[in-house]
């Protein structure tokens, strides 16, 4: 037993696996060859187990019943099983590929998984973290589990890693890029086949699964993709670490970026052609990172501002009420709501009904995210000294009828932009606020006096994004009448006489939802709200004058969505605050 203890306090010195020490404790392999064959596994970046089959030190059937006797864990011949038996929806597929496990059954709140090594600790808690489920292993022969591995359908992750082996075959559209490359050493660079395939699936993927943004993240020793979708974001695959660099600078080349500059953030744009007649932009963001750039890319469909308002989930008279004031000859309709809310979809649908011939538009925006055609945009950059508060000023002197201001974030473009609104024009412009009352006091607080805010702002509309219900899958829910009266629900209103549904998850959505609708409190702003703000009253004195004009809050707007079938009360109450 000493012999045994001085062999693994020797093995442990050099850091080998768990599964190493332990075949040298059951006498099967002596330190120098386990040594030896752990250099072989780092060398060729392969898994001890992997190097330790394949040299032939050990059999594979050996090894399952070493281990088995070792660990005291049951073994199980995998050439009694039926592969089509076997579940398929407990663990993603390409965690069983890259750690060499097959989920078996599922027992309570445990997983049941085949394995040839139980000393793989990174397995256990990648399991655990993916399922939130415990693992009980079964030991399995490594040869018999690999053919098993390999034969289920291919993943996402074998596929990324015949990907950057060069052996892919896939057909996707090329990128529509307005300028050749012509640095012959960045062309050598990025014009890797791989890399371009991989990025060509990812866009166009992203685009196929109604993505908005696509996340490209480099870590110390892995690397992932992850994809935005219902507003939540869901990790697509793992490629190989080796390919972020070369990723990195083919984003580059193609968004006209500077591949050299490593050091500091950069924003660009590129475009995909996903059709004969169709091509979608796409804005990119750089971030240096410990382990290399972090890469957003938002995904931006220009037919989104041309579905009409309808499509955004305005009721009958929040629409009427938006529609009025972007009908007036001048004024300031301001859009608010944290990122990601809509807004930009929101404006440009405006500006989509106001863009005709006789009409001459002009938006600054940082940057512009939607191509327009019959509207003048224009990228602010600061660096070179064109801010919002300069665009304006020039727009003034363009003759315009309607200005599009991107974000209104300092005292100077805000106002600039009410000066517009006070001598003829329409200004719509966003501003980041919790709810249409307190944007009216967030102002106020900026500096703008008072009676320029009253006599310029006719409508603010707040809006939030909530998932929409899966209408395939959903089911009534059973939500007590407290907790409905509690979210905010009158108790006039639980009667029976609707019924609310919860998300349940099939194979059409994303876990029980499927797209998102706008929930939105539209509040014109009448003579009563102006004359609160001329006596610089409070957002609560508003938010409450706003409620005896009929103007919903948006914890009332989302509850009328709950009430509709729409969506989900968990998703109204994560989403609004009251």
């Amino acid at each position: 037993m000493a012999a045994v203890d001085t062999v693994q306090k020797e093995a442990s010195s050099i850091a080998l696996p768990g599964l190493g020490r332990a075949l040298m404790s059951a006498g099967k392999l002596t330190q120098k060859s386990a040594e030896e064959i752990y250099k072989k596994s780092q060398i060729n970046r392969t898994s001890f187990i992997a190097e330790l089959t394949g040299s032939g030190a050990v059999s594979a059937s050996d090894l399952a019943h070493t281990v088995s006797a070792v660990f005291g864990a049951p073994l199980l011949d995998l050439d009694a099983i039926d592969p089509l038996r076997l579940p398929k929806d407990l663990l993603d597929a390409k965690i069983c590929s890259a750690y060499r496990v097959v989920v078996l059954s599922k027992r309570n709140n445990r997983l049941i998984v085949a394995t040839a090594d139980p000393t793989d600790q990174e397995a256990a808690e990648k399991i655990k973290f993916t399922t939130q489920m415990g693992v009980d292993w079964i030991i399995a022969e490594y040869d018999k589990l690999s053919r098993l591995v390999e034969s289920s359908a291919k993943s996402t992750s074998e596929a990324m890693d015949t990907l950057s082996s060069g052996s892919g075959d896939f057909e996707f559209d090329d990128l529509a890029v307005e300028e050749a490359i012509e640095s012959a050493d960045a062309g050598s660079e990025v014009e890797d086949a791989p890399i371009v395939k991989f990025l060509h699936k990812m866009l166009l993927d992203a685009f196929n699964m109604r993505a908005s943004d696509l996340h490209f993240e480099p870590y110390e020793h892995h690397y992932r993709v992850r994809f935005r979708i219902d507003g939540e974001l869901r990790e697509i695959t793992s490629p190989p670490i080796a390919i972020k660099d070369k990723l990195a600078s083919r984003i580059k080349v193609i968004s006209r970026l500077d591949i050299s500059e490593k050091r500091v953030p950069q924003d660009g744009r590129m475009k995909l052609k996903v059709g004969p007649d169709r091509v979608i932009d796409f804005r990119v963001s750089t971030l240096p990172t410990l382990f290399g750039e972090k890469i957003v890319i938002r995904i931006l469909d220009p037919s989104s501002a041309k579905l009409g308002i309808d499509a955004l989930g305005y009721e009958a008279v929040e629409k009427e009420r938006l529609l009025a004031a972007i009908g007036r000859p001048y004024g300031m309709v301001l859009v608010t709501g944290p990122t990601g809310s809509g807004k930009t979809v929101s404006l440009y649908t405006c500006l989509n009904l106001l863009n005709k011939p006789g009409v001459n538009i002009a938006t600054a925006e940082d940057p512009s995210e939607i191509n327009l055609p019959g509207v003048n945009q224009v990228n602010v950059n600061e660096k070179a000294g064109l801010t919002f508060a300069a665009a304006l000023k020039a727009f003034l002197r363009q003759d315009p009828d309607i200005i599009m201001v991107g974000e209104i974030r300092d005292l100077e473009t805000a106002d600039i932009s009410i000066k517009a609104a006070q001598t003829g024009h329409l200004v719509l412009s966003t501003l980041h606020t919790n709810d249409a009352p307190t944007t009216l006091t967030r102002m106020r607080n900026m500096g703008i006096a008072p009676f320029n805010i009253a006599s310029s702002v006719i409508l603010i509309t707040a809006q939030r994004l909530a998932r929409r219900l899966c209408p395939l899958c959903k089911t009534p829910a059973d939500i007590p009448y407290e907790a409905l009266v509690d979210a905010g629900f009158a108790e006039e209103e639980v009667d029976g006489s609707w019924v609310a549904y919860r998300p349940v998850g099939c194979s059409a959505c994303n876990n029980g939802y499927k797209g998102r609708l706008g929930i939105y409190q539209v509040m014109p702003i009448t003579e009563e709200i102006q004359r609160i703000i001329l006596r610089d009253g409070s957002a609560l004195e508003i938010a409450e004058q706003s409620k005896r004009e009929g103007v919903r809050s948006l914890r009332d707007a989302g509850l009328h969505k709950v009430k509709l079938g729409l969506t989900s009360l968990e998703e109204v109450l994560a989403v609004t605050n009251e």
